[in-house]
This record gives C-alpha cells, structure tokens and sequence, in this order.
C-alpha cells in the first residue's frame, strides 16, 4: 500500500469512526438482570383495582407458569423463603368494541389489561425492577352469553400470559 492509499483508508477510517462509535448497540443488560434458573420465586396475591372478579387470579398463575417456561424458576412454599418476590397492582381491565357487523353489532372485542409489578430478591427492600406491563387480547363477540363469558376468559388467558412474558423481558432489558 502507498503512502496515498494509507492516508485515505485514514481519512475514511476517521470519518467512519463516529458512525460505529454512535450506532447504538449495547448490551441489553446487566448480570445482575438476568433471572438465573433454579430459584424460588413467589408471587403475592395480585391486587385488584378493576371490576373483574377473576383476573388477578388468572395473572397470578399466568406469572408463575411463565416464570417456570421461560426462566426454570420453581413456586416457594412461602414468601418468606423465596429467593424472587413479584407483587403487583392490576390498575386496567378494559373491554373495547374493535369491529362490527353490517347490522352495527360488535363483531370483536379487545380486552385489554394493565398491571403494575415489582421485583423483589431475598433480603432487598429496594425493587429489582419496577413498572407496569400491559397486553391485550382479540376474541369474537357473540350473543350467547355464556359463549361470550368463555370467549372473554380465553382472552384473559392469553393476554396474562403475554403480560408475564413481557414482565420477564423488561426485567433482564432494563439497566
């Protein structure tokens, strides 16, 4: 190589320079994120701020079977000896019309939820991760009303499993 060509592969290494410095990637989180397998986690009773009667419940279950599927975790006999505490405020349940027949009947609903969550290690009072999670959920409407009700507690399922899902990943993504 020239003395030329090394003072333009400089020049263009020197332009290039704050391009790749400034790009944006970074890693996703800490070690101290990342949900290692193998712990007990407890989730205290889902405080319930709406007008549904079941859905604490449902994402209640939904957090533990998520947390065991995706992160190896495993259900504690109690809270006080549970290496991992979630505790959470379910602040929205909503049921919106999303579609209509030609008679303007709804067609589809959403359902929608809310959910303010924390996470606790053993031993902190500090959380791990704090904010709130949200999901939703698409299901048929229909004039029976108890194919209406199962329809509406399949969504729920669905939307509380999302909402779990979205929980874990928050926490290893945040900073």
């Amino acid at each position: 190589m020239s003395f030329r060509g090394f003072r333009r592969f400089l020049a263009l290494l020197v332009c290039c320079l704050p391009i790749i410095a400034g790009c944006g990637y970074r890693f996703a989180g800490t070690a101290g994120n990342r949900i290692a397998t193998d712990q007990s986690v407890w989730v205290a009773f889902i405080v319930n701020e709406t007008i549904s009667p079941t859905a604490q419940t449902v994402i209640r279950r939904a957090l533990y079977e998520e947390c065991h599927a995706m992160r190896g975790l495993y259900p504690a006999d109690k809270e006080a000896t549970a290496e991992l505490r979630v505790r959470g405020k379910l602040t929205s349940y909503a049921l919106k019309a999303i579609s209509y027949t030609a008679l303007d009947q709804a067609k589809e609903y959403r359902l929608l939820i809310s959910v303010d969550l924390e996470l606790h290690r053993k031993g902190e009072t500090a959380p791990v991760w704090k904010g709130t999670v949200q999901a939703s959920q698409d299901f048929p409407a229909s004039t029976d009303l108890a194919l209406q009700h199962n329809a509406e507690e399949a969504a729920l399922k669905a939307a509380s499993q999302t909402l779990a899902r979205k929980f874990l990943v928050s926490v290893e993504q945040a900073y």
